[in-house]
């Protein structure tokens, strides 16, 4: 037992515990004795638009978990994310009580070098294990470690403190992504803040590591539409955008609680957007107009495979085609998800699923390679089955280049050449993903102005397209110069003539961003010739002292390392901390 736990509650508030919560060190993207190249800290570029050259999204995502834990807990955390070896080393010196390493099954290597580190370099810190790589079998006995936190982990860091586990939950307001770049232009204004209102889902698809290493159940951070929109107006107004990443893995799944989010909104007048993840059943229950209401102006859906023999439920009676074309008509961006090397595929029959995932015609296409990773119904099956390649190191369990099961089928690296396959063909038949954000944005604000509906939610929402397509056509001139294609050329010229024609023809400023985005990108292309397609993401410090917390004080994160901004720049991102209840 800690001494915190058994201190009395005047020592215990005293002198709280000092933890560190780490990721993974870097560098990513790279292959060396830790890590593999295919393993990118960019989800987009790393396995949804990877294909795209120069017009693939370039995006870093925050290891968001961490700092949930350190602004719920009674005690003084810091964050360090994405850390050099040595500065993680450096901290390390600074004497922790306890060390958090949270890190997913490819990271195994890192995360276990990390973990010797502690022992050797500070052997009196006690070495908490998290994250996805947590479900690892036996992880305990492979990685030097004194706890291994499997789950929802600020209940158990709560425990592990002295805390009360049932204390309300507090919403720390973060962006949703640290950098925004395609083709090398910057994404104007601040990111969209990320907002998570609870973890897990019902649906529990074989494959889903998230849904599994919840307990196949929805754990609720924000249980009414009040709460949400109370947190959303707080982060909102800190960090100066009305924009919101939604990570849960089915939000719409909780109708009445969306439906009262939309109430909430109508009665202050004040309208949110979202991006969402959500289920085809979900979004058919729910409603497309809901959604336009909502404010939706993303949704990741995991279509999977177009065959009835994988037995999705959430698929069931609903033509895949249709629903993205209704979301796209409504100015809702599609991000649709595909496996391949599924265990009824051959190479005589996976054309069909990568030419349904094609033919969807969705914004941007996901295509993953079926992937047992531990704790998940589909790993336990393979496993029995005898199936699992334990001989294939965790670096490459990714699903981007290796099966880790073998499938009498696709032996060697044919999955690999099936999948980069299909990433280039669905860019060549589709365009780049940016023109097709562009043209929903247009096709968008085309229905909304024909429906004339208006309630001020439904013209908040109709002029929130009409500057999307504004903002977004500045690229239009770059698509252009960059086509993979002379079908794109052609579909980026007539979309501008288009939207010049619906809604405003060009002025002096929107020529003059359109230089400028020229510029950006003919640097950005000449950046990766000389030193290579490979981002680091920003190492983030961020302290989190209980005695400031209590008076209100929230921290600022240090941003040490970035690839565009001098080194030292502080406060990039408010990372406040904002109460859930409305209180």
């Amino acid at each position: 037992m800690s001494m915190l736990q058994n201190a009395s509650p005047a020592e215990s508030q005293a002198k709280p515990k000092r933890i560190l919560l780490s990721g993974v060190f870097g560098p990513f993207g790279v292959d060396d004795d830790f890590g593999r190249k295919e393993n990118i800290m960019e989800l987009f570029h790393n396995q949804v638009t990877k294909a795209q050259g120069l017009a693939s999204f370039r995006f870093h995502h925050r290891s968001f978990g961490l700092y949930f834990i350190a602004a719920n807990l009674d005690a003084d955390v810091a964050v360090l994310d994405f850390p050099s070896r040595s500065r993680f080393i450096a901290e390390l010196r600074k004497g922790y009580d306890a060390v958090g390493i949270s890190f997913i099954t490819p990271n195994y290597v890192k995360a276990r070098e990390m973990a010797r580190l502690v022992r050797e370099l500070s052997p009196g810190t006690e070495i908490i294990l998290g994250g996805h790589g947590a479900a690892i079998e036996g992880v305990e006995e492979l990685i030097p470690c004194d706890h291994v936190v499997k789950g929802e982990g600020i209940a158990w860091m709560r425990r592990y403190v002295g805390q009360n586990p049932a204390d309300p939950i507090f919403h720390p307001a973060l962006p949703s992504t640290e950098m925004q770049r395609i083709f090398g232009v910057p994404v104007p204004g601040p990111t969209a803040s990320l907002l998570v209102p609870g973890v897990g889902c019902v649906n529990a698809c074989n494959f889903c590591s998230t849904s599994h290493f919840f307990g196949k159940k929805y754990t609720a951070y924000l249980s009414t539409g009040k709460e949400i929109f109370d947190t959303c107006r707080r982060i909102a107004d800190l960090r100066g955008t009305d924009a919101f990443f939604i990570m849960d893995e089915n939000f719409l799944k909780d109708k009445e609680r969306a439906l009262e989010l939309i109430a909430e909104m109508e009665r202050h007048q004040r309208f949110f957007t979202f991006h969402v993840f959500s289920s085809c059943e979900a979004i058919v229950s729910f409603g497309i107009e809901n959604m336009v209401k909502l404010g939706v102006s993303f949704c990741w859906i995991g279509f999977e495979s177009k065959t009835d023999k994988t037995s999705f439920a959430k698929n069931n009676g609903i033509d895949p085609r249709d629903l993205v074309r209704q979301l796209r008509d409504f100015g809702i961006s599609v991000l649709g998800s595909g496996i391949l090397c599924m265990e009824h595929h051959t190479p005589e029959n996976i054309q069909e699923d990568i030419d349904f995932m094609i033919g969807i015609e969705a914004d941007t296409v996901q295509f993953m390679l079926f992937t047992p990773l531990p704790v998940t119904a589909l790993y336990k099956r393979h496993k029995k089955m005898g199936l699992l390649r334990m001989d294939l190191p965790f670096e490459e369990w990714h699903g981007q280049k290796h099966l880790n099961w073998r499938h009498p089928a696709f032996p060697g690296d044919l999955p690999e050449q099936f999948l980069n396959g299909a990433f280039r063909k669905e860019y060549e038949i589709n365009s780049s993903t940016i023109y097709r954000v562009v043209e929903t944005a247009v096709r968008g604000y085309q229905t909304l102005s024909v429906l004339r509906d208006d309630s001020p939610i439904m013209q908040s929402r109709l002029e929130t397209l009409r500057s999307r397509v504004l903002e977004y056509a500045v690229m239009l001139p770059v698509i252009r110069a960059h086509a993979v294609n002379d079908l794109e050329r052609q579909r980026a010229q007539e979309l501008d003539s288009k939207i010049q024609e619906l809604i405003a023809p060009l002025g002096l400023k929107d020529i003059a961003l359109r230089t400028a985005a020229r510029a950006f990108a003919r640097w950005w292309q000449l950046r990766v010739a000389l030193k290579g397609d490979v981002l680091q993401p920003a190492t983030i410090f961020t302290e989190f002292r209980l005695s400031e917390r209590r008076k209100g004080r929230f921290p600022l994160p240090l941003v040490e390392v970035n690839p565009f901004v001098p080194q030292g720049i502080r406060g990039l991102d408010v990372a406040a901390m904002v109460p859930v209840s409305s209180d």
